[in-house]
């Protein structure tokens, strides 16, 4: 039916647009065999049709019945009566030439004229075989004859009848159900075009090409539902109006042509159902191939991925044989190892087998390859067992050393807490010897063994440092029990003596016991008892010698082991916070304020890891044996050490991007990765604890090595790292100056830096004029330079942490050329006076103690000297008229130093 579609679209278009009857129409009776009826009513230019607009109709109206009605044949009714003879027999011939059906029947209603109707019966006579009709041609008189052919309720009132037919809703009808055919068929058109597309479509091998593909095939059938959706609803709104009359009322029949129209659109919409349920069957099949494919295509990445971190986890394994330097060392390769493990206990082989359990059409690729992992990763989970267990037991020694190392260095202060004076009498040797067993009952326990059981127990994980290092453990524990039996005998021996009071005789002349009696030492004479308090005196010296040796080793011991926890926590903070930033798996993690501020963050902790992990650690294990020369490292390393200061100067921003970004998920998730207990804030402050803790540990070594060759280095180390912490005190001052227009840079080094009380007075004519709040003094703080001083107002201290540091606003400043001194102010021993034209320009200044004050005069006036020298050393190459200068500038500044109390 649909291929005549455009033709009777056309002819359907003509009928709605024609103004005069139609030439004829298809009504929906039927003949008493069921057969057709088609009508030509009366129409007088049915001469001016062209033959191909006849035809064009007539086939359409041939071609809507059902093939069965058809089957039996048309019945054609002519009406004529108002024509004549000459439109009959036109309109019987070209019937004759081109109707395309078979007919069974054709009822002519003759005109009814007399003259007409006479021509008619004697034309239609001798014209018959003309017409070469093989059916049964009929004359018909009247109405009621036609009636005894075709029954009334198959026939229009215009022919006697009694049915009930709308042109224009028969064509509104035809139009639509024509139209919705031909949705219907560039429907099923489409669908199977989009098929055949689909099935020869290849699999792509990459992910992001199988992932485009699926959303792009996706996206074309969602289209393509849309269209489906469209053409049902139009064919259920056309069964709606088919079936309006029967709706509006019930007792209504149907011609047969609606009910045939009926039945084409209910075929049509089974036809949408089963075209999309197929559609839907095939796109389910492709959807699942397509969803497969791209598993399969993540299957293949993450088994390449997988396959590459356990070629390196087992190459990593192949060359492993740490055992760690210390406790938290061996516990920082066993956290590496777990997450070695936790990494290759992966799931993928599983994800694979999932996949072949539900019938993935790849199954023959998948198998092989989850059986390989499955291989690989029980040969690695094997070994990382192994090495496990090799580390626990290098852990279990290692805390046997930790342990032992502390019953030394707890047995070093317990000797060096008894002093000698006092163990030299009967209660106090007795108390120490207690104190000592004591000592040795309940910690004794942490010594350890011999070593032939150590070797023996620990064979596997003993290689040749780890060896060095329980010799020297063991050394240490030897020399302590050395010490302490010495100390033990020492102790018994005093504590043995019993006080044997002295009888009361006259002394002779001749001799007089001069020195005072010691109990518990023999008392045959002056010169046996010099000797014993010499011998007692000595080895007290030797005995305190050895004690201090002994702390020099333990200080020693405590710089070496916090240098090389200080370079572990380094290197964590830069694997596990500064690489991360750079991680593409990480950066969405990452808030925008923190992108591309690694350096902000870090500042150089890079440039300070590398120092210490490359040259300073392994230079400091260089005095194991000499602690005491441990200070010339940091001399022969001092310049390297200020680096520090360029990383306490970006410290204030560092610390305000991490206030501004500290809960973002990036962090949370490294601190989780890194199990740690502290946030980065707390191993961003590390460097600047490690060079205040240099400070201390200098000191500390210091203190025990006043006798020693190396305590002049020790001494000058030790004036050198608090030199770098008060440069990065005044830098950390200086950068927060505001307002200062110069170049501070050309002011040179910068010497001191302070808060004082200031009054100001200025000398106008011969009268002096002071500040109007002379009472009340301005509180400035000064920053003296090589150059200049500058006068600064301290601001308020806002925000925390490094964030809470002082500002200073500028307000003047001084040329140190032009400056003189004067030491002591009236009326306070804090005061001083800084003044310049002649004078004209007076400072008083008070400092906070005298000895601030005294420091300040002093360090003013090296400035002002150096000045005087650098002056008179540039008059040998000068003109006259420059030495003139430099000689008038010789006697101002000893002028100015003499007469205000400078020297």
């Amino acid at each position: 039916m649909g291929f005549l579609y455009l033709t009777c679209t056309i002819f359907l278009f003509f009928l709605k647009e024609m103004t005069v009857p139609l030439f004829f129409y298809f009504l929906g009776g039927r003949g008493d065999n069921g057969s057709p009826i088609i009508v030509f009513p009366e129409f007088p230019a049915f001469g001016e049709i062209t033959d191909g607009e006849f035809h064009n109709v007539l086939t359409y109206l041939t071609s809507v019945p059902s093939l069965s009605s058809t089957g039996v044949g048309f019945i054609l009714v002519i009406d004529r009566r108002q024509d004549r003879w000459a439109a009959v027999k036109g309109t019987l011939l070209r019937i004759a030439g081109s109707f395309p059906g078979n007919l069974q029947l054709v009822l002519i209603l003759r005109p009814t004229t007399l003259l007409q109707r006479t021509l008619s019966d004697i034309l239609f006579k001798f014209n018959k075989d003309e017409f070469k009709m093989k059916v049964p041609v009929i004359m018909l008189s009247s109405i009621t004859e036609l009636h005894s052919y075709i029954d009334r309720s198959q026939l229009t009132q215009e022919l006697g009848g009694t049915q009930e037919y709308c042109h224009e809703k028969w064509i509104s009808h035809r139009t639509a159900i024509e139209g919705f055919a031909l949705m219907v068929k560039k429907t099923a058109q489409t669908l199977q075009s989009f098929g055949t597309e689909l099935a020869e479509t290849e699999l792509p091998n990459e992910i992001q090409a199988t992932t485009i593909l699926l959303s792009t095939h996706t996206n074309k059938k969602d289209k393509m539902k849309e269209d489906l959706l469209v053409a049902l609803g139009q064919g259920s709104r056309l069964l709606e109006s088919i079936n309006e009359p029967v709706v509006r009322d019930p007792d209504h029949n149907m011609n047969q042509d609606e009910l045939e129209n009926l039945a084409t659109v209910q075929r049509l919409l089974s036809q949408l159902d089963e075209t999309e349920r197929a559609f839907d069957e095939f796109w389910v099949r492709h959807q699942t191939k397509l969803e497969q494919c791209l598993q399969l295509r993540h299957f293949e990445h993450n088994y390449r991925e997988v396959r590459a971190l356990l070629d390196q986890v087992s190459e990593k394994l192949a060359t492993f044989s740490e055992v760690g330097i210390s406790p938290a060392h061996a516990d920082h390769i066993l956290c590496e190892l777990t997450t070695y493990e936790e990494r290759v206990v992966s799931s993928l082989a599983h994800e694979g087998d999932e996949l072949i359990q539900n019938s993935h059409y790849a199954e023959d690729s998948i198998q092989p390859k989850c059986s390989e992992l499955r291989s690989i990763n029980e040969d690695v989970s094997s070994n990382l067992r192994a090495k496990k267990d090799h580390l626990l037991k290098a852990m279990e020694l290692h805390h046997c050393l930790e342990r032992a190392s502390k019953w030394v260095d707890d047995g070093i202060y317990l000797l060096a807490s008894q002093p000698v004076d006092k163990c030299q009498s009967h209660e106090g040797a007795e108390l120490a010897l207690k104190e000592l067993e004591r000592y040795l009952d309940n910690s004794g326990q942490n010594q350890l063994t011999d070593l032939s059981t150590i070797w023996s127990d620990y064979e596997a994980v003993l290689n040749q440092q780890f060896r060095d290092q329980v010799e020297k453990v063991f050394q240490k524990q030897s020399s302590m029990q050395e010490m302490f039996d010495k100390r033990r005998v020492s102790l018994k021996k005093l504590a043995a003596k019993q006080t044997r009071p002295v009888q009361p005789v006259a002394p002779r002349p001749e001799f007089v016991l001069s020195v005072p009696y010691h109990g518990g030492f023999s008392s045959q004479g002056n010169g046996q008892l010099q000797n014993g308090d010499s011998n007692s005196r000595h080895a007290s010296l030797s005995e305190e010698e050895e004690n201090l040796a002994v702390l020099r080793r333990h200080v020693m011991n405590e710089l070496l082991e916090t240098e090389r926890a200080y370079v572990e926590e380094l290197l964590c903070v830069l694997q596990g916070y500064a690489s991360e930033m750079d991680s593409a798996a990480m950066a969405h993690l990452i808030p925008a304020p923190l992108q591309n501020k690694k350096e902000v963050l870090f500042g150089n902790m890079s440039e300070i890891y590398h120092f210490h992990e490359r040259t300073f650690l392994r230079e400091l294990e260089q005095y194991t044996d000499c602690p005491e020369l441990v200070g010339r490292c940091f001399l022969e390393r001092m310049t390297d050490l200020q680096i520090y200061e360029k990383y306490c100067h970006n410290k204030p921003r560092s610390e305000s991007l991490w206030r501004q970004c500290s809960d973002c998920a990036f962090f949370q998730e490294c601190q989780k990765k890194l199990e740690h207990k502290l946030g980065l804030d707390s191993y961003l402050l590390k460097p600047v604890q490690r060079i205040t803790k240099y400070q201390l540990l200098l000191k500390e070594m210091l203190k025990y090595s006043k006798s020693c060759e190396g305590a002049d280095d020790l001494q000058e180390a030790l004036t050198a790292i608090l030199g770098i912490l008060k440069a990065v005190n005044d830098s950390m001052h200086l950068i927060a100056i505001t307002g200062y227009e110069g170049n501070m840079s050309e002011l040179g080094k910068l010497l001191m830096q302070g808060s004082f009380s200031v009054w100001t007075e200025h000398k106008k004519g011969h009268a002096k004029v002071k500040d109007l709040a002379r009472f009340k003094p301005m509180q400035r703080h000064l920053f003296l330079h090589e150059k200049a001083l500058l006068f600064c107002k301290r601001r308020e201290e806002n925000g925390e942490g490094y964030e809470k540091a002082p500002s200073y606003s500028f307000k003047q400043s001084l040329n140190m050329s032009a400056v003189g001194i004067t030491e002591n102010a009236k009326g306070d021993n804090k005061k001083f006076e800084i003044w310049c034209n002649s004078r004209e320009e007076v400072y008083i200044v008070q400092a906070q103690t005298a000895e601030v004050k005294t420091t300040w005069v002093n360090e003013i006036r090296k400035v002002l000297t150096t000045q005087l020298e650098a002056c008179r050393g540039t008059e040998r190459g000068c003109s006259l008229k420059s030495i003139t200068k430099c000689h008038d500038y010789d006697r101002h500044l000893f002028s100015k130093m003499f007469h205000h109390g400078c020297f």
